[in-house]
């Protein structure tokens, strides 16, 4: 704290007041040094990993086949495509509609009304769970 000197009073001698304004100019000093600091240190800190992969190798001119959508609607009716089947059926549909084999191994999309109930969906979900389709992906657009 600093103190402010007076002149010459009318009782003849001088008076010590005290100082209460903050003196800000070292702490302006210190923040414009510890800036200087961080921005001479930060670029310092990246670290640039060089990565060699491998060039891009052109992928077989193999089509595309359209994945299966399982369709929810709001009566509790499922469909395949165009197909409308069951529950029980379910799983049996699914593989014939991917053309059998390792049908388990391929990307099956679920897609469902707003208003289905959720039981409904969990159903279906847990139906292709237990018969071992594991690659599930799930929709949310509208079906018009």
């Amino acid at each position: 704290m600093g103190a402010k000197l007076s002149g010459p009073s009318g009782q003849g001698g001088k008076t010590i007041e005290q100082n209460s304004d903050i003196n800000v100019t070292p702490f302006v000093d210190v923040m414009l040094v510890l800036l200087i600091i961080f921005m001479v240190a930060a670029p310092l800190a990246t670290v640039s990993i060089r990565l060699d992969l491998p060039p891009p190798v052109p992928s077989d001119n193999q089509e595309q086949e359209e994945p299966v959508y399982i369709t929810i609607q709001e009566s509790g009716s499922l469909f395949i495509a165009d197909q409308q089947t069951t529950i029980e059926t379910l799983p049996a549909d699914v593989c014939a509609a991917l053309g059998g084999g390792a049908c388990q191994e391929e990307r099956v999309f679920v897609r469902a009304q707003p208003e289905v109930r959720y039981n409904e969906f969990m159903e279906v979900m847990n139906t292709l769970q237990e018969n071992g389709f594991l690659k599930v992906g799930l929709l949310n657009e509208d079906i018009t």
